[in-house]
């Protein structure tokens, strides 16, 4: 089973879904900023990963500078808690599939995640990747 925690405003997101499907799979797509991750799901997450709360703070297009999570010294826990309270700064896509869970960035990320990823795709901004040239990076 394939699970995409998903924005679909966002081009990098709509990227990897169309990946996933193109590969032949039929994704279990969680919409997260309606249907946001509780913390034991967010924190299963960023364990599965090997990441920190930081590593997958959005910045962009958030409240972050205005909540002050700029400051290193706030905790792991702090961090995760304003993630929940406001699930944009919920880096995106989160990608779990069988042969693991990452954030997919850039969008060809997903592609190792995959049992049969497609042998080319060219993203929203006509850039062509597949799994030779995400193997290559």
């Amino acid at each position: 089973m394939v699970t995409i925690y998903h924005n679909p405003a966002c081009g990098t997101s709509r990227n990897v879904l169309e990946m996933i499907r193109r590969s032949g799979e039929t994704p279990m797509v969680i919409e997260y900023l309606r249907t946001p991750p509780d913390r034991a799901t967010l924190l299963g997450l960023l364990d599965a990963m090997g990441k920190r709360p930081r590593d997958i703070l959005r910045r962009k297009g958030t409240p972050y500078a205005e909540l002050g999570l700029d400051d290193p010294a706030l905790s792991d826990a702090a961090l995760v808690e304003a993630m929940l309270a406001h699930p944009i700064l919920i880096e995106r896509p989160i990608v779990a599939t069988g042969r693991g869970i990452a954030l997919c960035r850039p969008s060809e990320t997903v592609l190792a995640l995959l049992d049969h990823p497609v042998p080319s795709f060219t993203k929203e901004d006509g850039e062509t990747v597949g799994p030779a040239a995400s193997a290559s990076r």
